[in-house]
């Protein structure tokens, strides 16, 4: 009798959009969500598809390749306060570099990885972002992150004495 051979199992991601993405199932397990949804779908289907519909195809992309890279190299941890604006100070430069995107997908990634629950990657992110903030005055965060000025002068001037 031959010995058994331990198979790698796949898992089909698919996008909002329906795209699928196959994937090893080791790295589609660094998501809680897909993880759970797979204990819950234990089919012996040779592919498993696991639908993702808060998550659009080109964001779903940029999270496996944060997965697959973080299985070859894991993440240093993320020291808090962070203790540098620039994240090639905080986490190795391939994540920093990960993270250099416009504002528009970084906000798109870290809903995807609170969505699909990643720590690691949503602990980038944030990181991410709050080193942008990082040393800012209001004013400044307002214009980084296109943000109207609610507050009236008086307003302004009651909130700044506090």
């Amino acid at each position: 009798m031959a010995a058994e051979v331990q198979t790698v199992n796949n898992i089909s991601l698919v996008s909002k959009e329906g795209d699928s993405f196959e994937v090893s199932e080791d790295v589609a397990q660094m998501s809680e969500l897909v993880k759970s949804l797979m204990e819950d779908n234990d089919t012996e289907e040779e592919t498993a598809e696991i639908p993702l519909r808060n998550v659009k195809a080109t964001v779903l992309q940029k999270v496996i390749e944060f997965c697959q890279h973080h299985k070859e190299e894991p993440m240093t941890e993320i020291e808090k306060p962070l203790k540098s604006q620039n994240m090639a100070d905080v986490v190795q430069v391939w994540y920093a570099n990960y993270v250099d995107v416009e504002q528009v997908v970084l906000f798109e990634l870290i809903l995807a990885a609170n969505y699909m629950d990643i720590k690691p990657l949503l602990d980038l992110t944030c990181a991410t972002v709050a080193s942008m903030i990082k040393g800012k005055t209001p004013e400044e965060i307002r214009t980084t992150f296109n943000i109207s000025n609610d507050f009236s002068p008086e307003e302004e001037a009651q909130v700044r004495e506090e």
